[in-house]
């Protein structure tokens, strides 16, 4: 036997799904804006050679990538805002924010996925490893468009530019959480595809199917 429950809320949902593509192609005409000055490197190599900007096209085009990054970047933090503003008025965060219990269910829920535990750790709506990973990416969101702004307006937000180091340092702030969220993106999307279609259905619906265990005759 199945019963249906509700799982994710509209408002949930829809952030979501706007934030997913909005993301992405920010990552995307981010990489643009980089190629015109890629001046990070993994020992003697760039970190991105130029056959990776030749491949996806990425290279010779950086008039484009500011304007896709700065259009959309408008509608990254409005979509931030609102999703924020529903989790906190709607008492949602209690269930997103981690508590005391949460790293040592990050853990085995880790061990678990890795097949080093045959031990299925508790499962509420989230479990600790999401709780995690969930705050840290609306964490790192925040500090994207603290660090974009601080590198696109250096001398009108001088005092931001400060506290965050300067500008080269708001720079390379920027860069790791950009290379944090391309991390985010594989690790999410295999999990969801391990987690199934009726995983990926509640973030669609806003619904799950639950088996329910028979019941002692």
């Amino acid at each position: 036997m199945q019963r249906i429950e509700e799982k994710h809320l509209l408002v949930t949902r829809w952030t979501h799904w706007v934030n997913f593509p909005v993301l992405f192609l920010m990552i995307w005409s981010g990489l643009q804006i980089y190629w015109a000055n890629d001046v990070y490197r993994v020992g003697a190599l760039h970190f991105f050679p130029q056959w990776v900007y030749s491949l996806l096209h990425l290279d010779h085009s950086l008039a484009q990538g500011m304007a896709i990054h700065f259009f959309l970047a408008w509608i990254f933090v409005i979509n931030g805002i609102l999703y924020a503003a529903f989790t906190m008025i709607s008492g949602q965060w209690r269930q997103l924010v981690p508590d005391r219990k949460s790293l040592v269910q990050a853990i085995k829920v880790t061990l678990y996925d890795l097949g080093l535990s045959k031990e299925m750790p508790p499962q509420g709506k989230y479990n600790g490893a999401q709780k995690i990973a969930y705050t840290s990416i609306a964490v790192m969101g925040a500090g994207s468009a603290v660090t974009g702004l601080a590198i696109y307006r250096p001398i009108q937000l001088s005092w931001m530019t400060s506290l965050l180091g300067g500008y080269p340092a708001a720079r390379t702030e920027h860069f790791l959480l950009t290379m944090a969220f391309l991390g985010f993106f594989v690790i999410h999307i295999a999990q969801v595809v391990r987690a199934g279609y009726n995983n990926f259905r509640s973030m669609v619906s806003g619904i799950e199917l639950k088996k329910e265990e028979a019941a002692d005759v």
